[in-house]
C-alpha cells in the first residue's frame, strides 16, 4: 500500500465505539463514536467501519479481548496491521502521571488531550466529542508514534513538553 495515502485507525472498543482515523503524515481525518446494538453488531461491523475509513494500512484497537480479536482479524482481512493496546499502555506514553491517577481522571485527560489534537492536527472543528471517540483520537497518536508512522508526537501534544494543567479537580467530572 502507497504510504502516502494509508491511513491509521485508532478504535476504543466497546458497544458506542470510538473511532478516529489519522493519514500517515499525523494528519486527523475524522473521528465520531459509533453505536452498536450488542456483540455481533460490533464483529460484523468492523469490516465495514474498516472498509468506510479507507485505504487502511493499520488498525489500533484498546477494549474487551474478544471484541479486539474481531477487529484485529477484520484488520487482517483488509490487508492491515493489526495492535492491540491496552488503556494503561497508551496512557502512560500520552497523559502525566497526576492524570492517571484514576478512570475519571484519566478520561478528562484524554479529552482535553484528543481536543488539543483535534486543534493541532488539522481535525474536523470540536462540536461535540463523546469520551469514545476522544479515547480514540488518543489511541490512534499513540499508534502514529509506536508503529513509526511518526518519530515523535508533535511538542504541544508530548506529555513532556505541555503541563498537566486543568487536572486539579477534575474527580467526579463526568
Amino acid at each position: 500500500m502507497d504510504r502516502e495515502a494509508a491511513l491509521l485507525l485508532g478504535v476504543d472498543l466497546g458497544y458506542r465505539c470510538g473511532l478516529a482515523v489519522f493519514a500517515a503524515e499525523g494528519t486527523l481525518r475524522s473521528y465520531r463514536s459509533q453505536r452498536f446494538g450488542g456483540r455481533q453488531q460490533i464483529k460484523r461491523g468492523a469490516d465495514r467501519v474498516i472498509a468506510e475509513a479507507g485505504p487502511v494500512e493499520a488498525v489500533v484497537v484498546e477494549g474487551e479481548a474478544q471484541l479486539a480479536r474481531w477487529w484485529s482479524r477484520a484488520a487482517e482481512r483488509a490487508g492491515a496491521e493489526a495492535t492491540v493496546v491496552t488503556p494503561e499502555t497508551w496512557r502512560a506514553a500520552l497523559l502525566h502521571p497526576i492524570e492517571r491517577r484514576d478512570g475519571t481522571t484519566a478520561k478528562a485527560a484524554a479529552d482535553r488531550l484528543a481536543r488539543l489534537a483535534v486543534r493541532e492536527l488539522g481535525g474536523p472543528g470540536v462540536t461535540s466529542l463523546r469520551d469514545d471517540a476522544a479515547e480514540a483520537i488518543c489511541i490512534g497518536l499513540w499508534g502514529l508514534v509506536t508503529l513509526g508512522w511518526l518519530p515523535a508526537l508533535p511538542a504541544s501534544l508530548d506529555p513532556a513538553r505541555r503541563s498537566a494543567r486543568g487536572t486539579r479537580g477534575t474527580r467526579g467530572t463526568r
